[in-house]
């Protein structure tokens, strides 16, 4: 599968499936991006911490904020 594919892809899913998998990656963007300034941290502990809260409702501002 090739770039556009998977954009074409992402792009007929769900709002719903969207958010969902934008909030599933949060632990390792994290991870990464820690990794990236040297101060590694555990992915399964941000794994852990991560399950424990809630999703947004919605990711998008009410109008007018």
């Amino acid at each position: 599968m090739n770039w556009t594919e998977t954009i074409q892809r992402w792009r007929q899913m769900t709002a719903e499936t969207r958010e969902r998998i934008r909030w599933e990656r949060i632990p390792r963007q994290v991870a990464l991006s820690m990794a990236f300034e040297r101060e590694p941290v555990e992915l399964s502990w941000l794994q852990t911490l991560h399950h424990q809260v809630a999703p947004p409702a919605t990711s998008k501002q009410a109008a007018g904020s």
